[in-house]
């Protein structure tokens, strides 16, 4: 064990200041009971409002001209109804616990720097949607007011910076204001649409440029894959729903509705909005535009519009639709992705400069990826990283329904760094053998279907390899140590470094300070040397293999 250490002022100031959740928004520990104080509606109105990103009328849009109505129907219909399934277990355990999808990870069979990559894969994601997203907005601005592309990707990248610098307070905010107007822009022609079924004639038939007429399996297992990508799309979605205040004795329904509307269902409304990018991309042809730019929401809408309203309501319906939505999207974009960056540069460097810093970050990698002209090139970057997505995601789902609902290994739901094994072979082996599998799948030694299906394959592969790895480790890597039962009873803890007050699950003992120490100041600390686990630090674990 390592000698005490000593509290120095300078690093109790220093963690006071990171630990201003005005800012920081819980970026690096559990959501406190007594944080969650906004209504029920309100956070399920915030996380719903995350659905409105038209990258999905992108998806949709692109899936049938290349492939066909029929393939990318299906393929829409058949992984929104997996996507919706695989994220049921993880939406409710992290609502139920307070904690973000990094924190979920690390207590899902990944271990405290095991879940390093999936804050990364995650992080990945934030960005990789919020440059899709901000060439969308910049197009509109180009189309409609002669704005150069490089001036718009900076415009749409920048605005969202001071919006999310104060985290859900603010976002919560802006969803609800936003949310009658956007849902009236974007669901108004597809209503209009089936009031007039005539004009889905030529989509229904519609045979794509690469794809034989009718149902054919490889193309759809193209646009399987690509529609596989969203995912990962529940992490953005409990980020905001961590923030529900705990189920109470006759409210559990509304609870529950919440919890299922806006984490796993939000599917719903993304089905729809790929259908009607299907519907609108087709309809663009027909108009006269090219296949490229048939699937531009700026254009899609404003033909939409066009065929009920005049050119001129029409242009300024897409106009806002496309600023309200993609301001709505991108700083939740923004936002997840300034806590996956501090969840994983927390534990390689403990240090966190704070929240804001990898908000800005995580911007200026996406404004990169827009000035590289990411949106010409959507479909093999949304295969590949489906296979990632596929992959984190199946190993925390299995390891949810598997290990914690089945009892294969431990059920505890633990995310702090001082009772977790650096690596727990269970979730991080069942992730790495699962993009192994997708990764062989996308080469010419598989065959064509396997090529085609290789994001789901790896999610198979996670689900399979998950419960095996947890029976062959008997759940020995979940638990490094027990927490103290003396402190259940206890509401709140006093931290011995930062000298602030955390409710008790978000606190354990640390020998280095004998002291209770917070989630937060463990974390960041970097001179205990774990000395309240040193057979699980990774190198111990490897010395052990």
């Amino acid at each position: 064990m390592a000698l005490k250490q000593r509290v120095l002022s300078v690093r109790r100031s220093y963690n006071q200041f990171v630990a201003n959740e005005t800012m920081e928004d819980y970026a690096l520990r559990y959501t406190a009971t007594g944080a969650r104080k906004f209504s029920t509606a309100r956070i399920a109105h915030t996380a719903f409002g995350a659905t409105s990103f038209l990258a999905l009328e992108v998806i949709g849009g692109s899936m049938t001209l290349q492939y066909g109505t029929v393939n990318a129907v299906c393929a829409i219909l058949v992984v929104s109804l997996l996507i919706a399934l695989v994220s049921v277990p993880i939406a409710y355990v992290a609502v139920r616990y307070g904690i973000d999808i990094d924190l979920l990870t690390r207590a899902a069979g990944f271990g405290y720097i095991g879940s390093t990559v999936t804050s990364l894969i995650y992080a990945s994601f934030t960005f990789l949607f919020f440059a899709i997203e901000a060439s969308i907005f910049a197009d509109m601005l180009r189309e409609v007011f002669g704005l150069p592309l490089a001036l718009g990707y900076i415009f749409t990248a920048v605005t969202v910076i001071p919006m999310v610098a104060y985290g859900v307070t603010f976002i919560s905010r802006f969803q609800v204001w936003t949310q009658p107007l956007w849902l009236f822009l974007n669901f108004l022609p597809i209503l209009l649409l089936l009031l007039h079924p005539h004009l889905l004639q030529s989509w229904r038939h519609y045979r794509g440029a690469a794809a034989p007429a009718g149902f054919s399996l490889l193309p759809f297992g193209i646009c399987a894959s690509i529609v596989s990508s969203l995912i990962a799309q529940v992490g953005e979605q409990v980020d905001y729903l961590r923030f529900l205040k705990p189920p109470v004795q006759g409210k559990r329904l509304g609870w529950w509705v919440a919890l299922l509307v806006a984490g796993p269902g939000w599917v719903v409304p993304g089905m729809v909005k790929m259908l009607a990018g299907s519907v609108f991309a087709v309809l663009a042809v027909a108009a006269g535009f090219s296949i490229a730019e048939a699937g531009q929401p700026v254009i899609m809408y404003r033909v939409a519009y066009g065929m009920f309203t005049s050119p001129a309501l029409a242009i300024l319906s897409t106009v806002v639709l496309i600023s309200v939505a993609q301001t709505k999207i991108n700083i939740t974009n923004a936002y997840a992705g300034s806590i996956a960056w501090s969840n994983f540069f927390s534990r390689l460097t403990h240090r966190h400069p704070g929240r804001v810093v990898w908000l800005v970050f995580n911007v200026a990698i996406a404004l990169l990826l827009t000035e590289m002209g990411i949106y010409r090139t959507i479909e093999p970057i949304l295969t590949f990283y489906s296979i990632l997505a596929c992959a984190w995601i199946g190993a925390t789902c299995a390891d949810l329904v598997f290990v914690k609902f089945l009892r294969l290994g431990r059920p505890e739901i633990e995310f702090k760094r001082a009772y977790l094994f650096d690596i727990n072979p269970v979730g991080t082996g069942g992730m790495a053998f699962a993009v192994l599998v997708g990764l062989f799948a996308k080469t010419s030694l598989a065959g064509e279907a396997a090529h085609a299906f290789a994001p789901l394959l790896a999610l198979l592969a996670a689900f399979i390899a998950v419960p095996l790895l947890a029976l062959a480790t008997k759940g020995r890597f979940y638990l490094a140590r027990k927490p103290r039962r003396a402190w259940q009873g206890k509401k709140t803890l006093q931290c011995g470094v930062c000298g602030n007050d955390f409710e008790t699950p978000d606190v354990a003992f640390c020998p280095a300070y004998v002291a209770p120490i917070c989630s937060l100041c463990c974390a960041l600390d970097s001179r205990c040397h774990d000395a309240c686990k040193p057979h699980a630090r990774y190198f111990k674990q490897l010395t052990w293999a």
